[in-house]
């Protein structure tokens, strides 16, 4: 069974950081929450979440870590010294780790996405561009970066997309839930 770990700071977009639980625990993946500092993590809207762990070097023990973004939730994670090191090690290791909206600046500070392809919340890719070297924008939904083992999306429409994408890259199919869920349905409406 694959293990998914999703780390919430103080200020996270709580439906970034939900979206990629909800969708990937019906897909039977376990999915472990994870607070930056606490169990108990306050959102950027008001909605508390009650995570299941708090950091700590276990997060390398998981197939995939996945950063939702919000500014503030953002700039918590990108000030840990210890999420710095474990996501370096991470990455060191070739296990996969994923960011969306405002977190792929995380990603930037602790040097992940130095020559590799990306996306993020409009006007991000500014402030990714002062600090990783030769990093790639996209205005593609969701990017994969096969090389850096890096899935990257924009805000919070996108999260679902962006949860299905992580299925993917970890070999799972989420055509099925995408179905139940009327995700598809939804994109027909276009």
């Amino acid at each position: 069974m694959k293990k998914v770990a999703v780390m919430f700071a103080p200020g996270c977009e709580e439906i970034e950081g939900l979206s990629i639980v909800d969708v990937l625990r019906r897909m039977d993946v376990d999915v472990t929450m994870v607070g930056l500092e606490d169990l108990k993590v306050p959102g950027a809207h008001g909605i508390e979440l009650t995570c299941d762990d708090v950091l700590g070097d276990d997060l390398l023990d998981y197939d995939l870590v996945a950063l939702p973004g919000g500014r503030g939730g953002a700039e918590r994670l990108a000030a840990s010294a210890k999420l710095g090191e474990l996501m370096r090690q991470r990455n060191a290791d070739g296990k996969w780790n994923a960011a969306m909206c405002a977190a792929p600046t995380v990603l930037a500070t602790f040097g992940l996405l130095d020559h590799r392809d990306y996306t993020c919340f409009p006007g991000f890719e500014k402030v990714i561009g002062q600090t990783a070297t030769d990093a790639n924008f996209k205005e593609d939904i969701t990017v994969v970066d096969e090389a850096g083992k890096i899935v990257t999306s924009r805000g919070p429409a996108t999260a679902l997309a962006f949860a299905f994408k992580i299925a993917e890259v970890l070999g799972l199919d989420p055509a099925q839930v995408k179905d139940e869920m009327l995700y598809n349905y939804l994109m027909q409406q276009k």
